[in-house]
Parts: C-alpha cells; sequence; structure tokens
C-alpha cells in the first residue's frame, strides 16, 4: 500500500508563459513566480533598491516591469 502525504506537495500559483503576458507590469507573486524567487525577496529587492530590477509603487503596491522581466530572463 502506497501512501501519499499532501503536506510534502507544495501548491504553486500557476501563471501563464512569460512570453505570452502582454501587460505592462506583473504583480510581486506573478514576478517572483517567473524569477523562481519568493514574493519576500524580491519585497526586499524594492525596499534596498539593490535587486537587477526595480518596481513602480501604483496605490502603495509594487509593480514590476514586465519588460524588464523578459530582458532580465532572456525571454524575446
Amino acid at each position: 500500500m502506497t501512501q501519499t502525504n499532501t503536506n510534502t506537495q507544495q501548491s504553486r500559483p500557476h501563471f501563464p508563459l512569460l512570453d505570452s503576458v502582454t501587460k505592462p507590469h506583473a504583480t510581486t507573486t506573478e514576478a517572483a513566480y517567473y524569477l523562481n524567487r519568493k514574493p519576500q525577496t524580491l519585497r526586499a529587492w524594492a525596499c534596498s533598491e539593490a535587486g537587477p530590477l526595480r518596481p513602480i509603487r501604483i496605490n502603495g503596491r509594487l509593480a514590476w516591469p514586465v519588460a524588464g522581466l523578459k530582458a532580465l530572463l532572456g525571454v524575446a
């Protein structure tokens, strides 16, 4: 009898492929998914202004430029 532990399986949000994204900015969660980082890492980059990509702030929320994400990851 095999037993699977659902606690060890992490549910990750599913986002479209980066090359098919047409909106100008991504949320912190979306950008973290594409960069394979945790959202808190991106928030730390925004606070320290030392990360590879700089977000803009819209009504107190971070918005990460999709064009910058594509350039950073080498997506055409």
